[in-house]
């Protein structure tokens, strides 16, 4: 009698019944010889199936952190909960971290699940919720930053408390303790020096600081961090809290405290003259000075000529850039001035604007993006920066056609021009001398509004003739009707 081998659908069938009935399963290699029409089964030495076989049980952390460090950032978190020992290793990982709840680091399990931050934001934790505050109370969300709204303030909004200066100094000896390799952290400085001063002496290779609702004596100790290259000051925040705010005293301190600063941003700060020329005589190694939603009084665009070293200029958000810059012949100009951003300012001002450009006289990068009261005339007076080799004009409404023309052709050394969503300059407005000038570019961004953008794809496609040819032929049958 001729026994046949079971199909492949019996053998499935056959096994899924030896797994039901908890008996071992064989994993079988089918031989097929050329030689010969008989077929064997050879059966091949297996691993265990059940649960204690763990595979990542046989390699070291080191290896299995390098096997981790390659899967995506999107798929680490999955990744986590596959055992204690992966989420051990996923929190190694880990480099920054922005704390929402205050007591995930006050009760000592931060250091425990992420042991090598260098990047730690405190400040969306700092914020304490209203008392009495009901599961569906409003959130107002600024940035990052989300907080309960307390319907019984009068305001509301605007004046948003803070945790206890007590408690964020435990938690600050904390950090200092746990998180030696930190080389940034975001805080609220409302603790006292000795919280600052532990974390200096904790972490010592800290080389970026951001303060928020800052004040001058908050900036006293600010000498203890000997590494300290970037520093971002922020006094107030509209719509969010107020501060009592940086005045030229805390300029002056965080000058000959701070002497190795390479980057600056003064955000929601005051100061005058005094405060910019003290910065600018003490920090020698400054080359970027981001300055945003500032509240100094008049003349402190004066001072920028004694940063000699300044390489990038930075306006944000600013009513006004200076509303009495003094005569242009006593401003001087900063000599290693590259690049001038202005970013969603109020430009109505002639003389500010004026005296701005001459101050960055020799900058390459004129960057301009969503700046308010920007016309033609005002624009004209990037002119006075002949150097410039890259323009990007960004959401600037009121500039037409001819006043960039003015500009493109003044500036000689131009290679690099960026047009976006400026919905004055059009493609028929183009004069020939403008498009000849266009030819020497390196790089063109033209996309001055959506229009141009639709036309052009419409041209590619070749949408434009079809459309025509069909409005034609509907017209030819409704004139013989």
């Amino acid at each position: 009698m001729i026994h046949r081998l079971p199909s492949w659908t019996g053998l499935w069938f056959a096994s899924a019944t030896a797994a039901s009935t908890k008996r071992p399963l064989h994993h079988a290699l089918f031989d097929m010889r050329l030689g010969d029409q008989t077929q064997t089964l050879t059966k091949t030495p297996t691993l265990p199936c059940d649960g204690a076989g763990d595979l990542t049980l046989l390699l070291s952390d080191e290896l299995l952190l390098r096997v981790l460090a390659a899967v995506p950032d999107s798929l680490r978190l999955p990744a986590s909960l596959v055992c204690k020992r992966w989420l051990r290793l996923v929190g190694r990982l880990r480099r920054s971290l922005t704390l929402l709840e205050w007591s995930f680091l006050n009760t000592g399990r931060l250091p425990l699940r992420f042991p090598d931050l260098t990047d730690l934001d405190l400040v969306p934790a700092s914020f304490a919720s209203p008392s009495g505050s009901a599961a569906g109370a409003p959130l107002l969300t600024s940035g990052p930053v989300s907080v309960v709204v307390d319907t019984h303030a009068d305001p509301p909004i605007g004046d948003c408390r803070f945790l206890d200066p007590d408690a964020i100094d435990r938690c600050l000896e904390i950090v200092a303790r746990e998180c030696p390799g930190l080389r940034k952290l975001s805080l609220v400085a409302v603790a006292s020096e000795t919280g600052l001063m532990a974390v200096a002496g904790g972490c010592e290779t800290l080389q970026e600081l951001e303060l928020h609702r800052c004040s001058d004596l908050a900036l006293r100790p600010i000498s203890v961090f000997a590494n300290l290259q970037i520093l971002k000051l922020v006094g107030s925040v509209e719509g969010l809290y107020r501060g009592p705010g940086v005045t030229d005293i805390g300029l002056t301190i965080l000058g000959h405290g701070c002497k190795r600063l390479v980057k600056l941003e003064l955000s929601g700060c005051e100061g005058s003259y005094d405060g910019i020329s003290a910065i600018g005589r003490c920090c020698l190694m400054l080359e970027e000075l981001t300055i945003a939603d500032h509240r100094m009084d008049a003349g402190w665009m004066t001072a920028l000529s004694f940063c000699a070293n300044l390489k990038t200029l930075r306006l944000q958000n600013c009513r006004s850039i200076d509303t009495d810059p003094g005569p242009l012949e006593h401003l001087g100009a900063c000599p290693a001035m590259e690049t001038l951003q202005i970013q969603r300012c109020q430009l109505r001002d002639r003389r500010s604007l004026q005296a701005l450009f001459v101050v960055c006289e020799t900058i390459r990068d004129l960057v301009l993006e969503d700046c308010w009261g920007l016309e033609n005339d005002l624009f004209s007076l990037a002119s006075i920066c002949r150097r410039v080799m890259c323009l990007s004009l960004k959401g600037c409404s009121r500039v037409t056609t001819a006043g960039l023309e003015q500009i493109v052709l003044s500036c000689i050394d131009l290679q690099r021009l960026t047009v976006v969503s400026c919905n004055k300059i059009k493609d028929s407005e183009v004069s020939p001398a403008l498009s000849s000038r266009f030819l020497y570019l390196k790089e063109l961004k033209w996309r001055p509004d959506s229009k141009s953008v639709l036309a052009m794809s419409l041209m590619g496609m070749r949408l434009g003739r079809k459309g025509g040819r069909f409005f034609r032929r509907v017209r030819m049958k409704l004139l013989l009707y």
